[in-house]
């Protein structure tokens, strides 16, 4: 049984309740951040934080950010909870209104905050070491991906769907291009050991593991180009990977049944990893 948080209040899971007027039920009007733990401490809590405030800037939920008290809640659902590794999910809502509404509530009615941890094996990975295979689909989403909103129907057909197709994940087209996973960003690496991802803009997350790999990929002397690539340009590819908060980095084996390289995870990808982990494991808090 987990202790979780909602609005002020630490209670075991099964007693956690939330309004069936709060407008992240009825209109996916909420933003959330997935923060890793390791050894019984947050990875790159304040890019998390940072992100949720641009986040609900971007909707107008009247959220003001305290960086030191969310800092506390999400180490006291850690000690709460005997968290050694997984993740910690936070979600703020506009809150719940009187009734159902298009209309925004008025200013007076609080957002509603709820956290929660999953415990999870982020090191030691299956997936990690066999890699994935991903299938593409449509990249139907509406056009602003930069925000981390609750509104993830899309990206759980599409994840259903490449399962039935035997994958382990989808990959998303846009005007023939690959924009992102369907809970993660995408990369390939070339015949020069270029990374290759595409450049920050709307259609796309801004992933805050994306932002810490290609500071790692500057460490190894890797060159990085952040350009859109087709699925036609990646089954070609040396390599290919996905990253996120509770993946770090996995490599991609097979794009829509064609292997990519020998089939197996490369070194770059297997390295990024491990560089990764290490960097963050010193720099948690």
């Amino acid at each position: 049984m987990r202790t979780v948080y909602v609005n002020g209040n630490y209670v075991p899971e099964n007693e956690a309740s939330v309004s069936i007027f709060d407008r992240a039920f009825l209109f996916a009007d909420g933003v959330y951040e997935v923060t890793s733990v390791l050894d019984g401490k947050l990875i790159d809590f304040h890019g998390h934080i940072a992100r949720l405030e641009r986040s609900l800037k971007e909707l107008g939920i009247n959220y003001p950010v305290d960086k030191d008290a969310l800092l506390e809640i999400h180490r006291e659902l850690i000690r709460k909870n005997d968290l050694v590794e997984g993740m910690i999910y936070l979600q703020v809502s506009r809150g719940a209104a009187a009734d159902r509404d298009f209309m925004f509530p008025s200013a007076d009615v609080k957002p509603t905050i709820v956290l929660f941890t999953q415990s999870k094996s982020l090191v030691k990975s299956p997936a990690a070491e066999r890699g994935l295979k991903v299938a593409s689909f449509p990249d139907q989403r509406w056009r602003r991906c930069d925000i981390k909103t609750v509104q993830l129907l899309y990206s759980s057909l599409v994840k259903n769907e490449a399962a039935k197709k035997g994958a382990d994940d989808a990959w998303l087209v846009l005007d023939g291009k690959v924009t992102e996973g369907s809970s993660n960003n995408a990369y390939i690496v070339d015949e020069n050991n270029t990374i290759i991802t595409r450049e920050l803009s709307n259609d796309i997350l801004h992933g805050i593991t994306r932002k810490a790999i290609l500071q790692c990929a500057a460490e190894l002397d890797l060159k990085v180009e952040e350009r859109a690539f087709s699925i036609a340009e990646a089954q070609k590819a040396k390599e290919a990977f996905i990253t996120s908060a509770s993946s770090f980095v996995y490599p991609v084996i097979e794009i829509d049944g064609a292997k990519i390289g020998d089939g197996v995870p490369g070194p770059i990808a297997k390295r990024l990893r491990e560089i990764y982990i290490e960097a963050n494991r010193a720099a948690a808090i």
